[in-house]
């Protein structure tokens, strides 16, 4: 990979890392932030449902404009947006506010989340180094997530939720001038294209296996959201103390960074939708076997060590059959169709948790339906048909 190559993947994996890895703490900030606006848990939950919604939303339309014009500004716009919705965040005093907080972080995420991010990577990087160059960018998620967690728990240990989100706000801006290391790339730039974006959404649209690919996405999204969202407040129903909620996130965020580089590095020596069945399966056996598990700190840890493994893997897999099948000249807005199911999946995961919760009063329910969805997703996944559109078959010159 050459030197323009790197500065793409570093840039927009610290990218990742900054919104990425907040966005993952904010589980963190929902018993303190409930209890001091004395807010029921379905409203936290339906702000972080928004943001999920409103990231997959924006996404394909992001992603088209950075194809057409290049990710630098919508990077940076994103970036933008971001900040404002946690500065929003820190100054909420009611449901309402935290609701146009949450909306406000999810634009911002769509401008500067995977569909631009890593639509810019596979445009920089070639065929035979493309999935692991994703995958590489993809950890600055996971190593977002592992510097935040703690940080955070420091923050909130030490501080009120409102000064914690002040300087979350303030190490966001940083987000904005990295953008600039991702920026003239477009569509037009990649020597594989010569489609209209018009052309390229009907022949994704036609094509049994996007459908697939973004159905079983849904799944991925709904998993962690409800984890991300829920997970501190049900071992806190249980009795356990904060501190082990901030080692479960950080341990999902450390065996992430080792899972989401090796789950990179299966897909460029397997069936990159061979991986993701076998993920989804996985997932779905960890869900049912914490669920009937004894809760016990030795349990949550080693649920968080396994669930952490499989976290962010299924990013790299998943972008990397998009511009496998179909080219990475539109990658960033048909990552972004694929990844609006997933954020739909997050919305679901966020809000029926807390629904459930406080109609119910437990999550269990919210337990089996993981399990369900997993399985679901994994049988999506094996008929995938994982090779080229006929457009991009190397057809055989004539005698």
């Amino acid at each position: 990979m050459n030197r323009k190559t790197w500065i793409v993947m570093i840039c927009g994996g610290a990218i990742l890392s900054v919104v990425l890895g907040m966005r993952q703490s904010f589980g963190l900030f929902l018993a303190p932030i409930t209890s001091d606006l004395h807010i029921g848990r379905e409203v936290f939950a339906l702000a972080m449902g928004l943001m999920n919604l409103l990231w997959g939303l924006g996404s394909p339309f992001a992603g088209a404009i950075a194809d057409r014009f290049g990710p630098g500004k919508v990077a940076a716009a994103g970036g933008a947006f971001y900040a404002a919705g946690l500065w929003m965040m820190s100054q909420s005093h009611s449901g309402d506010q935290l609701l146009l907080a949450g909306i406000l972080l999810g634009i911002g995420l769509s401008g500067a989340g995977f569909s631009v991010i890593l639509g810019a990577v596979g445009r920089a990087s070639s065929p035979e180094h493309r999935t692991k160059a994703l995958a590489i960018v993809s950890l600055g998620g996971s190593v977002g997530q592992f510097l935040s967690i703690p940080g955070v728990s420091l923050l909130l240990a030490g501080n009120s939720w409102v000064l914690s989100l002040g300087i979350m706000f303030a190490v966001s801006l940083i987000a904005i001038p990295l953008s600039k290391g991702v920026a003239g790339l477009t569509a037009k730039s990649s020597t594989e294209n010569k489609q209209t974006l018009g052309e390229a959404l009907r022949e994704a649209f036609h094509h049994q296996s996007f459908w697939l690919l973004t159905s079983g996405f849904f799944v991925c999204g709904f998993h962690l959201a409800f984890i991300g969202v829920h997970f501190p407040a049900y071992l806190h129903d249980h009795g356990f103390p904060p501190g082990l909620s901030a080692t479960a996130l950080l341990l999902i965020g450390l065996f992430n960074i080792v899972g989401t580089y090796f789950c990179g590095l299966l897909g460029g020596k397997f069936l990159k939708k061979n991986v993701l069945s076998i993920i989804y399966l996985v997932r779905a056996a960890i869900f049912l076997v914490f669920l009937v598990s004894p809760l016990s700190d030795i349990s949550v840890v080693l649920f968080s060590i396994g669930i952490g493994t499989l976290w962010l893997g299924t990013v790299p897999l998943t972008s990397g059959l998009i511009a496998y099948i179909f080219g990475p000249a539109y990658m960033s807005m048909l990552y972004g169709i694929v990844f609006l199911s997933h954020q739909i999946g997050g919305f679901a995961g966020s809000w029926l948790a807390g629904y459930l919760y406080d109609h119910v009063g437990s999550y269990d329910a919210m337990w089996l339906i993981n399990v369900a969805l997993g399985v679901m997703s994994s049988a999506l996944h094996w008929p995938i048909r994982e090779r080229p559109v006929e457009r991009l078959q190397v057809k055989p010159n004539p005698v």
